[in-house]
């Protein structure tokens, strides 16, 4: 049978959709141009590779990450369920092996029987309903297309990628396992520990200072935007030298068992394969060119050996003005069969881009239906995020990720913030439960004939 949807884009987004649709009784045609076509940052054919962390965010019911997780959940959400079957220890983060994870997404998609999977590049925006789930990396060919179809700019940011080294070339003499506060389910701490003095710290912020980076291209320097949730160290140490201290060389909850004492700073790394072989450097987002790189980056306590297989960089991150295109459905303004998901539509995050994936693949499959597009109350995590995306002011729209600041207040104050996340939470699942029998919404499990794995 002829598809009767077409989802753009085989990455976290697109393949959620493409799921969430298929699961519904509808045939959808998945474009993904890798490996066809490549895009500078992927390294592999599979359908939602990871090409940043490997963190999905917080697992914490009282996170905010944790409640956009728990309300996937409640929504029958392909992706956290295999994102939970190839976990890696990561304290009180949802933290995957990324090949294991996007191994088993394309085995799913792939196999699925209501999904053709198309390795070719989709150049146009077809008339037939769709969604575009194309990513921040989208090819010259479509995103000039939509700009077509908007008559919007496109806004650009520029997202730089965290090193990897292997856990045998990590010197644990100096080095310590522990998680922030003693949390995590290991014995020994998820997370490995590299601890600064304050000599070895002013060093290392010297070094960035006068690193050399990668050039960038004309129109990039004359545009320098950096989307602030993901800027480079060498970017967060030119704003003052105690930056990384208070970000994300942070020591608050750790202490080295050399010395009994909180260290000045700390570099974290966390696991990155379920076998523990590979680390990736938190936060540590780089575009320091990769000779400087390996040179400043082994300065860190701990690292003065390290291999790395995998260095970081910088690459172009495309996302449409939603305040002006989109309703808070992921529904463009202009045409109510084409819907927007994922990173393009300027939300920011792993389970951000999961969650409007999966948020478009119903609506496109109610539409199919003749129903009406379900909108999720601005008291959930996940309707706040499409809410705040599709509302901000235009003129100054940047990237968001789910937090509590997004919400609406409560109605009455409360100053203890735990207590006062786990009410923002309370109210959110009550609502989203409310919602969805309202709307008579099903997961995409209770809808088709082939269940989750």
């Amino acid at each position: 049978m002829a598809a009767s949807v077409t989802v753009i884009g085989g990455g976290l987004a697109g393949t959620e959709a493409a799921w969430q649709i298929a699961q519904r009784g509808i045939h959808v045609a998945l474009y993904e141009m890798r490996p066809t076509r490549q895009t500078g940052a992927h390294v592999s054919d599979r359908l939602a590779e990871l090409v940043c962390s490997n963190s999905f965010g917080s697992k914490l019911p009282d996170r905010a990450s944790g409640l956009l997780k728990t309300e996937c959940q409640r929504l029958g959400c392909l992706l956290l369920d295999i994102a939970d079957q190839t976990a890696v220890p990561a304290g009180g983060a949802l933290a995957v092996d990324r090949e294991a994870f996007a191994q088993r997404v394309t085995d799913v998609i792939a196999n699925h029987p209501r999904i053709t999977l198309i390795r070719e590049e989709m150049p146009t925006i077809p008339e037939t309903p769709t969604i575009i789930a194309s990513g921040p990396l989208t090819s010259e060919a479509l995103s000039g297309e939509i700009a077509k179809l908007s008559g919007s700019e496109y806004l650009y940011f520029y997202d730089a990628i965290s090193p990897i080294v292997t856990l045998e070339s990590i010197d644990f003499g100096i080095a310590f396992r522990a998680s922030r506060y003693e949390r995590g389910d290991e014995e020994e701490g998820d997370y490995v520990n590299c601890p600064m003095n304050r000599d070895e710290y002013e060093a290392f912020v010297d070094a960035l200072l006068i690193g050399e980076t990668i050039e960038l291209k004309q129109f990039e320097r004359e545009d320098p935007h950096f989307f602030e949730g993901c800027l480079p160290i060498e970017q967060i140490a030119a704003r003052g030298r105690d930056s990384l201290a208070y970000g994300p060389m942070r020591p608050i909850g750790l202490r080295d068992p050399r010395t009994g004492k909180r260290p000045h700073a700390v570099v974290q790394l966390r696991k990155d394969n379920l076998i523990g072989s590979l680390y990736n450097i938190v936060g540590f987002q780089t575009n320091l060119k990769w000779g400087d790189q390996k040179r400043i980056l082994q300065m860190i306590p701990g690292l003065g050996s390290a291999d790395f297989v995998r260095y970081g960089m910088m690459h172009r991150n495309t996302f449409i003005n939603s305040p002006t295109l989109l309703y808070p459905t992921l529904q463009f303004r202009k045409r109510d069969d084409l819907y927007f998901a994922g990173q393009i539509t300027g939300v920011e995050g792993y389970m951000g881009n999961v969650a409007t994936g999966l948020l478009a693949g119903i609506n496109t499959a109610r539409l199919m239906a003749g129903e009406e597009p379900f909108a999720l109350p601005k008291t959930t995590m996940l309707g706040a995020l499409c809410h705040y995306v599709t509302h901000a002011e235009p003129t100054n729209f940047q990237p968001m990720k789910a937090n509590f600041g997004i919400m609406p207040p409560l109605g009455t104050p409360i100053k203890d913030k735990r207590v006062r996340y786990q009410t923002y939470v309370n109210r959110a699942l009550a609502d989203l439960e409310a919602a969805v029998e309202a709307a008579g919404v099903t997961t995409g499990t209770a809808s088709g004939e082939t269940a989750a794995p």
